[in-house]
């Protein structure tokens, strides 16, 4: 079966790179799936589950995201995530904590440009606890 090359990366790391039969995960206007040979496509990406199905193996590797960039070549899907976790490494306690925190800085926050970058990290957290959630409930 042919395959396509993926990367998914954070500011702060690359999470994934290698090669998928199919890559499926949540666009801005519904749920996109990605196979080799795809027309070029550029969209945003809302929080949620990067799914790679790697070739001959039936786990899925799925990594989360709070939002981002797709970009999608025929034989490339390149996923720019604000924020990337591998679903094995979510932590709720740390996340928890992690909001907490953020939204005590949102308190004592001054300056429109200030605000934007906490509430944007509040939005993320928020976004990767109901996933941990959901996660917990299928078990």
């Amino acid at each position: 079966m042919a395959t396509i090359k993926v990367d998914v990366v954070s500011a702060e790391e690359q999470i994934f790179s290698g090669e998928a039969e199919l890559v499926s995960l949540p666009g801005k206007s519904g749920e996109l799936g990605i196979m080799p040979g795809h027309l070029p496509l550029i969209t945003v990406i809302r929080p949620g589950f990067v799914r790679v199905h790697k070739p001959g193996e039936s786990e899925v590797e799925q990594i989360f995201v709070a939002g981002g960039i797709l970009e999608v070549q025929p034989d490339l899907v390149t996923v720019m995530a604000d924020t990337a976790v591998r679903s094995k490494d979510l932590d709720e306690a740390r996340a928890k904590e992690a909001l907490a925190a953020a939204e005590a800085a949102r308190s004592n926050a001054s300056g429109a440009i200030e605000i934007a970058r906490i509430e944007a990290e509040i939005a993320a957290l928020a976004a990767e606890l109901a996933i941990i959630k959901k996660m917990r409930a299928k078990l």
